[in-house]
Protein backbone atom coordinates (compact mmCIF):
# COMPACT_ATOMS: atom_id res chain seq x y z
CA UNK A 1 0.00 0.00 0.00
CA UNK A 2 2.74 2.88 0.62
CA UNK A 3 4.31 1.40 -2.51
CA UNK A 4 1.63 2.27 -4.58
CA UNK A 5 0.83 5.52 -2.62
CA UNK A 6 4.50 6.81 -2.84
CA UNK A 7 4.40 5.39 -7.00
CA UNK A 8 1.46 7.79 -7.68
CA UNK A 9 2.76 10.98 -5.05
CA UNK A 10 6.95 10.93 -5.75
CA UNK A 11 7.55 13.41 -3.09
CA UNK A 12 5.53 11.23 -0.70
CA UNK A 13 7.83 8.16 -1.75
CA UNK A 14 11.00 10.28 -0.63
CA UNK A 15 9.47 11.68 2.47
CA UNK A 16 8.88 8.13 3.32
CA UNK A 17 12.33 6.34 2.35
CA UNK A 18 13.73 9.54 3.82
CA UNK A 19 11.90 8.84 7.12
CA UNK A 20 13.23 5.01 6.88
CA UNK A 21 17.07 5.74 6.35
CA UNK A 22 16.29 8.72 8.70
CA UNK A 23 15.61 6.42 10.72
CA UNK A 24 18.75 4.50 10.96
CA UNK A 25 21.04 7.38 10.99
CA UNK A 26 19.10 8.50 13.81
CA UNK A 27 19.63 5.70 15.77
CA UNK A 28 23.62 5.55 14.74
CA UNK A 29 23.88 9.42 15.44
CA UNK A 30 22.10 8.80 19.25
CA UNK A 31 24.37 5.52 20.04
CA UNK A 32 27.59 7.60 19.52
CA UNK A 33 26.19 10.79 20.89
CA UNK A 34 24.71 9.09 24.09
CA UNK A 35 28.20 6.70 24.26
CA UNK A 36 30.00 9.62 24.24
CA UNK A 37 28.49 11.82 26.61
CA UNK A 38 28.01 9.15 29.29
CA UNK A 39 31.38 7.68 29.00
CA UNK A 40 33.79 10.31 28.02
CA UNK A 41 32.27 14.42 27.81
CA UNK A 42 29.72 14.45 30.17
CA UNK A 43 26.99 15.83 30.61
CA UNK A 44 28.76 19.31 31.00
CA UNK A 45 30.95 18.94 27.96
CA UNK A 46 28.00 17.30 25.72
CA UNK A 47 28.60 19.36 22.54
CA UNK A 48 31.74 17.86 21.83
CA UNK A 49 30.58 14.75 21.44
CA UNK A 50 28.16 15.76 18.20
CA UNK A 51 31.02 15.86 15.39
CA UNK A 52 32.04 12.37 16.32
CA UNK A 53 28.33 11.25 16.22
CA UNK A 54 27.56 13.49 13.30
CA UNK A 55 30.63 11.95 11.42
CA UNK A 56 28.87 8.63 11.49
CA UNK A 57 25.50 9.89 10.68
CA UNK A 58 26.65 11.52 7.56
CA UNK A 59 29.08 8.60 6.08
CA UNK A 60 25.97 6.42 6.20
CA UNK A 61 23.27 8.90 5.53
CA UNK A 62 25.09 9.74 2.24
CA UNK A 63 25.05 6.28 1.22
CA UNK A 64 21.38 5.62 2.77
CA UNK A 65 19.90 9.15 1.01
CA UNK A 66 21.43 8.64 -2.43
CA UNK A 67 20.85 5.09 -2.88
CA UNK A 68 17.55 5.19 -1.57
CA UNK A 69 15.50 8.37 -0.18
CA UNK A 70 16.51 9.87 -4.10
CA UNK A 71 16.97 7.29 -5.77
CA UNK A 72 15.48 8.07 -8.88
CA UNK A 73 15.20 11.86 -8.14
CA UNK A 74 17.48 14.00 -10.54
CA UNK A 75 20.55 13.23 -11.57
CA UNK A 76 23.96 12.06 -10.09
CA UNK A 77 26.54 14.89 -10.22
CA UNK A 78 29.86 13.31 -8.41
CA UNK A 79 32.07 15.89 -6.46
CA UNK A 80 29.53 18.96 -6.67
CA UNK A 81 26.66 16.55 -5.26
CA UNK A 82 29.13 15.07 -2.70
CA UNK A 83 29.70 18.65 -1.71
CA UNK A 84 26.55 20.28 -1.65
CA UNK A 85 25.60 17.22 0.46
CA UNK A 86 28.57 17.92 3.01
CA UNK A 87 27.78 21.56 3.24
CA UNK A 88 23.65 20.79 3.97
CA UNK A 89 25.31 18.15 6.69
CA UNK A 90 27.47 20.93 8.30
CA UNK A 91 24.42 22.96 8.51
CA UNK A 92 22.82 20.35 10.50
CA UNK A 93 25.91 19.54 12.28
CA UNK A 94 25.93 23.51 13.72
CA UNK A 95 22.24 22.89 14.35
CA UNK A 96 22.49 19.76 16.29
CA UNK A 97 25.54 21.78 18.30
CA UNK A 98 23.60 24.69 18.64
CA UNK A 99 20.69 23.02 20.31
CA UNK A 100 22.98 20.56 22.54
CA UNK A 101 25.26 23.67 23.90
CA UNK A 102 21.65 25.89 24.39
CA UNK A 103 19.97 22.48 26.07
CA UNK A 104 23.05 21.31 27.95
CA UNK A 105 24.97 24.81 29.14
CA UNK A 106 22.35 27.48 29.11
CA UNK A 107 19.11 25.11 30.30
CA UNK A 108 21.29 22.79 31.95
CA UNK A 109 19.04 19.46 30.86
CA UNK A 110 20.32 16.05 30.58
CA UNK A 111 21.96 15.25 27.42
CA UNK A 112 19.44 13.43 25.90
CA UNK A 113 17.15 16.19 26.15
CA UNK A 114 18.51 17.84 22.79
CA UNK A 115 17.99 14.19 20.82
CA UNK A 116 14.22 15.58 20.76
CA UNK A 117 14.18 19.12 19.06
CA UNK A 118 17.46 18.22 17.18
CA UNK A 119 16.12 15.21 15.48
CA UNK A 120 12.63 16.99 14.95
CA UNK A 121 14.28 19.96 13.70
CA UNK A 122 17.24 19.16 11.72
CA UNK A 123 16.02 15.97 9.61
CA UNK A 124 13.24 18.49 8.43
CA UNK A 125 15.63 21.17 6.99
CA UNK A 126 18.14 18.69 5.58
CA UNK A 127 15.31 16.83 3.84
CA UNK A 128 14.23 20.25 2.09
CA UNK A 129 17.73 21.10 1.39
CA UNK A 130 18.91 17.45 -0.12
CA UNK A 131 15.77 17.77 -2.18
CA UNK A 132 15.83 20.83 -3.49
CA UNK A 133 19.82 20.94 -3.68
CA UNK A 134 21.86 17.95 -2.86
CA UNK A 135 19.96 15.61 -5.58
CA UNK A 136 17.76 17.52 -7.63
Amino acid sequence: MIGQMAGRHPVLGQILRFLVAGGITTLLYSAVYLTLTWRIFGNERAVLAVPFAFAVAVAAGFVLHSRFSFRGHGSRTGAGQQARFVAVQGLGLGLHALITWVATNLLAQPAWVPLVPGLLIVPAVTFLLNRQWVFR
